[in-house]
């Protein structure tokens, strides 16, 4: 993660009471004391799985006497159900989450009791490295243990301010309070070392502040359903806790059946034999296993292909102790990539079973005793994996994919490795799109002195195939036609590959239309604009991101959608999008420096509404006031014009191409740079651009065409000369 914007933040004792300050120094306590004082602020956290069990535990201390918690974002386990329970065994469910950021790995919780101890609230900007300090915590599940130590340095980790422990830290510390020995609380204990028993890191209490002053409340109702499997498309089984998260899908916890077994079953159709199923899948620890499972009873029977510590086994299970559980047979393969993604495949044939990981076979079976069911996904024990490109084919399909592989192989034999494939290979491999990026990246690792190229030229492949998406949306389109919600979740492909557009844009469809079933029939504008913003800012938790506010995750869309936070274009083109889908009429309008949202009734004035600041109206006199306050000058009456969904697009790409030019990062500079002249190719500006990032890159046919395309146009404002130079030593194609 990027370094965190600095956010200004004056803290009131009106607002916030517990961020006050004593006004003289407590004398000092024993820890004896210290403990005794602080017992009775300190809670368990507990989550608990799909079957009930718990599966989570960390600390928490109260920051609020009306009943809010403060504590580690990975700690209140994403989705589940939450409990504290205090020191005298009072015990309390969870029902709110009041403020969250998972990049600063915060969160507060709200329970229903009043007239709870806060602790005071320090400065860590103040603290001092060797200033003696002490935690209070729950390691590993040893409730209300404490712990002496110093801070030993202050450090930003992942642009997180942290502060550097020399004290022992156990898992179930996370989320407790760093105090000094007036029992101010100077930081959250996030992750201990891996390095040594004595070191450990707290995160800046300072970075909790904002999330008391700034809020994004979100019911448990709404926040149980956070990283959930669709289940029109899937069907868990066996406990642990399966989710989704940028295209991928993640499971943790132990599963309940044999071996520590747990299923995620794909409601798709599974083909006639012949067909293959494949996935890529990474796990940790390497004696974990995870994989593919197929001819699934939707029970204890199935299949099972899957890396288990090194090695492969292909299994049968017929019930649920080991008992009815067969090894069909178990080998190792220098093809596997420990502590890595490997794609694992299984064909299966009308006589035989063929596995193969990474493109190898190493497995041929013809045991045939479970047959048709259904396909999907497997953990075992106490593994944590991840999937993604989870695929099943038919016969024709994988010819295709045989002889498309082929055909790439063929055409990239002769590339060069000092310079980058030649545009006529681009042209061609762009219409193969995923697949011809998982070859290109096989290749790149056989082929070591073009691997730098082959793997440019996959990425620009799929660029390519996300370009040709984003024209059949905007393309010869009106603007009230222009899908903005699935255009900007194709930008946000660029950068995530397995990004499944079609899904989220699902998941939006079927909140609006929860929103929409909630109206009355005589439903007015007014009446739906104060139900959308209610439910989008205190059901579903969408809120300004507080901190870094540049982070990429802030322009991409999914992350948006998944976090419930963005910056203020992404909130407001998901809220014109929800306006859209409940009928009522939102723009974006592109203020300098703040973009906010429109609402234009057919009847009645239009009101300007700041989605990044929670919803709030704006007047024009407030917005020109806004404008002046980020430029230094008066508004102009065109900076209120209505943007083209066009331009949205663009100026959500030209955030993520000034995070790249910060970032030093090149070859995005050039995805994005090329993107942006997919939706708007006559810009001179972006030309030039592309025309030098393809120079320095090797792109030599692009850099050429660019450079033709600029001496032919002469635009104002383009160092000409310097065009013609460099276009002279690329020489002819």
């Amino acid at each position: 993660m990027s370094p965190c914007r600095r956010l200004m933040l004056v803290v009131s004792l009106v607002v916030v009471p517990t961020l006050g300050f004593a006004e003289e120094p407590k004398p000092d306590r024993t820890t004896v004391d210290l403990l005794a004082e602080l017992k009775p602020s300190i809670v368990v956290i507990t989550f608990t799985g799909r079957d009930g069990k718990q599966e989570g535990l960390g600390t928490g201390f109260v920051v609020s006497k009306e009943g809010l918690i403060a504590t580690n974002y990975h700690v209140i386990g994403e989705g589940r159900p939450i409990s504290v329970q205090f020191a005298d065994g009072t015990k309390r469910e969870v029902t709110e989450i009041r403020a969250s950021d998972r990049q600063l790995d915060l969160a507060i919780v709200k329970i229903d009791q009043k007239d709870l101890k806060p602790l005071e609230l320090g400065d860590a900007t103040k603290a001092k490295d060797g200033q003696s300090v002490v935690a209070v915590g729950n390691p590993r599940g040893l409730k209300h243990s404490v712990v002496e130590g110093v801070i030993s340095g202050q450090r930003e980790i992942e642009g997180r301010p942290m502060l550097q422990l020399a004290m022992p830290i156990e898992a179930g510390n996370s989320g407790g309070p760093l105090v000094d020995r007036d029992g101010r609380v100077l930081g959250i204990i996030t992750l201990k070392s891996l390095v040594t028993d004595n070191l450990g890191f707290a995160i800046s209490v300072n970075s909790l502040k904002p999330l008391l002053e700034k809020p994004n409340p979100i019911p448990m109702s709404r926040w149980l359903t956070i990283g959930q499997l669709n289940p029109r498309d899937w069907t868990t089984l066996f406990g642990a806790r399966w989710r989704r998260r940028e295209g991928r899908i993640a499971v943790e916890g132990l599963g309940s059946g044999f071996g520590g077994r747990s299923l995620c079953l794909s409601k798709q159709a599974v083909p006639d034999k012949p067909f293959e199923v494949s996935v890529n899948v990474k796990f940790t620890p390497e004696d974990g296993a995870a994989g593919l499972v197929f001819h699934a009873d939707g029970n204890e029977k199935h299949y099972g292909f899957y890396p288990s510590n090194g090695g492969f086994r292909l299994s049968r299970f017929d019930g649920s102790d080991v008992f009815q559980w067969k090894v069909l047979q178990e080998t190792r393969s220098e093809a596997y990539k420990p502590n890595d993604w490997n794609e694992i495949k299984v064909r299966v044939e009308k006589d035989r079973i063929v596995c193969f990981v990474n493109g190898t076979q190493i497995i041929e079976s013809t045991d045939d005793e479970l047959r048709g069911g259904q396909i999907g996904l497997a953990k075992f024990r106490h593994t944590e994996a991840e999937f993604r490109s989870f695929r099943v084919v038919s016969e024709s399909g994988t010819k295709t994919s045989t002889e498309t592989a082929l055909r790439i192989s063929d055409l990239i034999k002769d590339i060069s490795a000092k310079q980058a494939a030649p545009q006529k290979v681009l042209d061609q491999l762009t219409p193969d799109g995923a697949a011809a990026g998982v070859v290109l990246r096989e290749k790149a690792k056989e082929l070591e002195q073009q691997a730098e190229r082959l793997r440019q030229l996959a990425n620009d492949v799929h660029v390519k195939k996300v370009q040709a998406e984003l024209r059949k949306l905007v393309d010869d389109k009106e603007d009230d036609k222009i899908d903005l919600l699935a255009a900007a979740l194709w930008i946000a492909a660029i950068d995530h590959e397995e990004l499944d557009v079609a899904d989220y844009c699902q998941e939006i469809d079927d909140l609006a239309a929860e929103l929409k079933k909630s109206f009355p029939a005589d439903v007015d504008d007014a009446a739906k604009l104060a139900s959308l913003k209610k439910f989008f800012f205190e059901e579903l938790g969408f809120h300004g991101g507080r901190t870094n506010y540049y982070a990429k995750a802030n322009n991409h869309l999914n992350e948006v959608i998944d976090d419930r936070e963005g910056m203020p274009i992404t909130l407001s083109i998901l809220y014109i999008e929800f306006g859209r889908r409940v009928g009522l009429n939102l723009v974006g309008v592109g203020l300098p420096r703040h973009f906010v949202a429109r609402h234009e009734p057919k009847e009645g004035d239009s009101q300007l509404i700041d989605v990044f600041e929670g919803g709030v109206l704006l007047t024009r006199k407030e917005a020109e006031e806004q404008v002046f306050k980020n430029t230094g000058r008066p508004a102009r009456d065109e900076q209120f014009v209505t943007s083209k969904p066009r331009d949205i697009l663009i100026r959500v790409i030209s955030n993520l191409m000034g995070r790249a030019q910060q970032d030093r990062d090149i070859e995005a500079m050039f995805r994005y740079c090329d993107t942006i002249l997919t939706l708007n190719p006559t810009s001179a500006e972006h030309r030039a651009m592309r025309f030098e990032i393809s120079a320095f890159t090797k792109r030599l046919d692009q850099a050429r065409a660019d450079a033709d395309w600029l001496i032919k146009q002469q635009p104002d404002g383009i160092d000409l000369e310097r065009v013609q130079g460099i276009r002279n030593q690329l020489g002819v194609n």
